[in-house]
């Protein structure tokens, strides 16, 4: 039986509908959070469907508001689907503790370390539970999905469709984290929600899974100069010397002047879309 949902709120945008919603997830059983951009192309039939996975303290409201996505999306004809960054209101001791781990962090993976196994499951979440809820509620083509994302969302962009690419048809990423075993970040996330033994970790490292011969559709990513995280948490160098020694296509573009936040995502959305409508859209 599909599983219900709650509109929280639908709003008329660039002749589609921008929706944000509500279900009761079996795979983090807490109350989860998502956003739907409907373009007006879905009045029609069933269109391809673009995640958008944000980032640290981030929610599914950030990418919807800030980055003005939807007019681009709607000239286009993709649906944008913007999933929430972990559960909330666990419970959970130390949940609200930091602002790199926990609420807020899930890091687009499942835990396996107590006590965040119950709870923080946003692989299976994202790629399972929420993509069947959107393609049974929404006018969504299941064989043209796309993600994409920006940092620990970027992250989370590259590492399920490099593990999963059979559920999407192309990818792209901002300012991603893109080496996460080698960053303060990575390793505070993957340690607590994984353990210590770094083996498991590599699933969830882009890097690693290229090196392992993982492979995806041709990538595009952009990578703002000024960006405050880049040279200890990003590590985008290490990824693309990754890529051009496994033959993964990849195009990154660094930008002098753009930092980590949603103006440098607001400047370069339209390119992000126009690249996976390019892919979603093919011999249609």
């Amino acid at each position: 039986m599909m599983q219900a949902i709650k509109t929280l709120g639908e709003h008329a945008c660039f002749g589609g509908v921008q929706g944000f919603y509500q279900h009761d997830s079996i795979e983090t059983a807490t109350p989860m959070k998502f956003g739907v951009y409907l373009p007006p192309q879905a009045q029609r039939g069933s269109v391809p469907v673009l995640f958008y996975l944000a980032g640290l303290t981030c929610n599914e409201e950030t990418f919807a508001v800030k980055a003005g996505a939807q007019r681009h999306a709607a000239e286009h004809g993709l649906m944008l689907v913007t999933p929430d960054t972990s559960p909330r209101g666990t419970g959970v001791a130390g949940a609200d503790a930091a602002w790199d781990f926990g609420t807020g962090a899930g890091f687009y993976l499942d835990a396996t370390e107590t006590p965040w196994h119950a709870n923080w499951r946003m692989e299976s979440y994202v790629t399972q539970e929420l993509r069947e809820l959107v393609l049974g509620h929404f006018a969504a083509r299941a064989d043209r999905v796309g993600v994409f994302g920006h940092s620990m969302g970027g992250h989370g962009a590259l590492t399920l469709a490099l593990n999963h690419p059979e559920l999407y048809r192309s990818v792209s990423a901002f300012a991603p984290i893109a080496a996460p075993m080698q960053c303060p970040w990575g390793v505070k996330a993957f340690a607590g929600y994984l353990g210590e033994e770094r083996s498991a970790w590599a699933r969830h490292d882009a890097t690693a899974r290229v090196e392992a011969g993982a492979r995806v559709p041709p990538l595009l990513i952009d990578q703002g100069l000024a960006d405050k995280f880049l040279a200890e948490q990003l590590h985008p160098d290490r990824f693309e010397a990754a890529c051009r020694a496994a033959g993964q296509p990849l195009t990154l573009r660094r930008h002098a002047g753009y930092d980590h936040g949603y103006h440098f995502i607001a400047t370069f959305v339209a390119d992000h879309i126009a690249h996976h409508a390019r892919q979603l859209l093919a011999d249609r």
